[in-house]
């Protein structure tokens, strides 16, 4: 039997930062996961938005992370080389209600002190960001808001946390919790493990994996949205992030990615998977007409849908906060958390790494190392630099995505740091995501994976 000191459920990027910031303290930890790759649950799909803190209560935990997480984002992101645009936002009303809405969140932010913060009217949008509606009549500029893709953040954490000594468990699902003296025994499908700690981030089934030994105090309502993510040459496209502020229900948000694609979502409606909703998938269009009308939608190459973990009281009332429970000293869930989760995703996993770190009276790890360096992108590279990467191993000059400019040698890494599908070939470098979505690279992908000693199935 494996004996830790800390087993971290789940491997999304709740998962992943806590185990990495577990690491910070001399610590025996392990990430269990119960699928295949890290970061295929929620955080497989989401607005990919670092928030600037004006959404929030001021004074509320969710404020004050929001706000320090958005501060470190650059530095966080330039530890673990992944890319990060600091590209600003707009959030923009067209009429009386909306920019009531914008006036509340400029007085929250001013409060919890975001910095920079401004109402602009209607000509200051227009000439910020002509691509809008003439009919906006304010908007809320945040030059601090930005955008980051999800799934390079959450494998950059997880390969950290491993460099740093933390074990990575792939299709490694909890089958039973056991409170024994001095811990945790927890069964798997494969072996049971020794834990003195747990820390819950198990997403859409954080409620059912503390219910394997403690009761919940919330409940999840599952909802789902969708998005349509369009070619990164699309003209007319925004340079900010524009969020729509409508007089009633749900809102547009247009996201200019660190890839260059445009997304647009999400619609908000009832849902427990990832599969697309036709209705939902109109509803973003016709906002988009709505609020960016010189946008080609036609220019669209992928639809997909997310899924959101709504925590709600016995009584199914809404709550807003993080919910953090700890039911015993040494067991931790996160409950449903959603919007700003992928913000605050490293200040949540330390602010509870602390909290384990001293229920298991442990000390500081003088070796903890938070750089970690990613698979070059050749694409990124001028021509000097991708002649060198070719003349030390060839097959960075063998493009095999054509689409997203990526080679052979790239996928070739991203199998042997951990992909074991294409989509954990496209989460790591990025082959699959272009104009023709793997219709040309797909099976030479799956070769590469059957080559490197992985099946796919």
């Amino acid at each position: 039997m494996k004996r830790l000191d800390v087993i971290v459920i789940g491997g999304g990027l709740l998962g992943c930062f806590t185990a990495r910031n577990l690491c910070r303290w001399d610590l025996t930890v392990a990430l269990l996961e119960a699928r295949e790759d890290v970061c295929t649950g929620i955080s497989r799909a989401n607005t990919a938005v670092v928030y600037p803190g004006y959404d929030h209560k001021p004074g509320t935990l969710k404020a004050e992370l929001t706000l320090r997480a958005n501060r470190a984002f650059g530095m966080l992101c330039a530890d673990l080389d992944v890319p990060f645009s600091r590209c600003g936002s707009l959030m923009v009303a067209c009429g009386e209600q909306g920019e009531a809405v914008l006036r509340k969140k400029l007085r929250n932010g001013l409060e919890s002190g975001v910095p920079e913060l401004r109402l602009l009217k209607r000509a200051e949008l227009l000439e910020l960001e002509p691509e809008l509606t003439p009919e906006v009549t304010l908007g809320l500029f945040s030059p601090n808001a930005g955008t980051v893709n999800p799934w390079a953040l959450g494998i950059a954490a997880m390969e950290n946390a491993v460099q740093n000594g933390a074990e990575f468990c792939a299709n490694t699902p909890v089958t039973a919790i056991r409170e024994t003296e001095g811990g945790y025994l927890v069964e798997t499908e494969g072996e049971t493990f020794f834990t003195r700690a747990i820390v819950n981030c198990a997403g859409l089934q954080s409620v059912a994996v503390q219910e394997l030994v403690y009761p919940s105090p919330v409940r999840l309502r599952i909802t789902a949205g969708d998005y349509l993510i369009l070619d990164p040459l699309t003209a007319h496209a925004p340079k900010h992030i524009v969020q729509f502020e409508p007089e009633r229900g749900k809102g547009l948000t247009a996201v200019p990615t660190v890839e260059g694609n445009l997304l647009l979502g999400p619609s908000e409606r009832a849902g427990s998977d990832f599969g697309t909703d036709r209705d939902g998938l109109d509803f973003v269009r016709a906002l988009t007409r709505k609020v960016l009308p010189k946008v080609d939608l036609d220019d669209t190459i992928r639809t997909f849908a997310a899924l959101r973990p709504n925590p709600e009281r016995p009584d199914g009332s809404s709550i807003k906060s993080f919910v953090i429970d700890r039911p015993a000293e040494r067991f931790w869930s996160f409950l449903g958390v959603k919007t700003p989760g992928l913000t605050c995703a490293d200040e949540l996993g330390l602010y509870v790494a602390r909290q384990t770190a001293e229920a298991l009276n442990a000390k500081e790890n003088p070796a903890f190392q938070p750089v970690r360096k990613g698979i070059p992108k050749t694409h990124a590279l001028d021509f000097a630099a991708r002649q060198g990467l070719i003349a030390e191993d060839p097959e960075y000059g063998n493009v095999v995505c054509f689409c997203e400019d990526v080679t052979l040698a790239e996928i070739r890494a991203a199998i042997r740091a951990g992909a074991n599908t294409v989509d954990g070939v496209k989460r790591r470098v990025g082959a699959t995501m272009g104009r023709c979505q793997g219709s040309r690279c797909r099976l030479i992908i799956e070769e590469l994976l059957r080559e490197e000693g992985v099946y796919e199935g």
